[in-house]
């Protein structure tokens, strides 16, 4: 067996999922605003990085890391928001399913805040030039951004990060049988061309010179 056919206990309805775990409490409910307040607009000009999550028309999920200064993202007004396009490898998931259904689901994350703030909404792609201008870093202007029209955020509980230790630089999880990335690649790719060594240079330029 494998997939889903190895389990045996699955939950199959809302009602079903109630009743293991409960309901929110009327703090969990309430904290949820429908545009950014002053608190939001200051952890987001705090945050370096944030998870960018999407779907296509079919379903299919996608979850794209997106990192700069902090404040690269853009607070135009409580209701939208402006990522920058950086340089990347141009599969561009994210950016269709955003042509295909128009639905974002944003995570922030500031280092060393164990809270991380979540915003929901609907998404278009523009390459307006006065607004693109501003998003400027190291001399290149992005191509295109995200914009993003605010629907729901709220900020989440840290105990995910607590759990985690995620800032605790002490506590860094083993990383001596993990394969750096450039040997996952060559295992995964099985293209002569690209042994491990090579794989690695290839990256460590793209780090180095193609950053923006």
């Amino acid at each position: 067996m494998s997939g889903f056919d190895q389990f045996a206990d699955v939950l199959e309805s809302r009602e079903e999922l109630q009743r293991l775990v409960g309901t929110p409490s009327e703090f969990s409910l309430k904290k949820e605003l429908t545009a950014l307040d002053e608190h939001m607009v200051r952890f987001i000009a705090h945050s370096p990085f944030l998870v960018l999550s999407t779907h296509d028309a079919s379903g299919r999920c996608d979850c794209s890391p997106r990192g700069d200064a902090p404040g690269f993202v853009r607070v135009i007004d409580s209701k939208t928001l402006l990522i920058p396009d950086r340089v990347g490898n141009k599969r561009v998931d994210s950016f269709h399913n955003i042509l295909q259904t128009g639905a974002v689901g944003l995570l922030f994350m500031v280092p060393g805040v164990g809270e991380t703030l979540r915003v929901n909404g609907r998404a278009k792609l523009i390459r307006d030039v006065n607004w693109l201008e501003p998003l400027t870093a190291n001399g290149k202007r992005p191509l295109l951004a995200v914009a993003v029209e605010v629907q729901e955020c709220y900020l989440q509980c840290a105990k995910a990060l607590v759990r985690s230790k995620l800032w605790e630089q002490h506590d860094r999880p083993d990383l001596s049988t993990l394969p750096c990335a450039a040997q996952m690649w060559a295992d995964q790719l099985q293209m002569p061309e690209f042994t491990v060594e090579r794989t690695q240079q290839l990256l460590d330029e793209s780090y180095r010179e193609r950053l923006y």
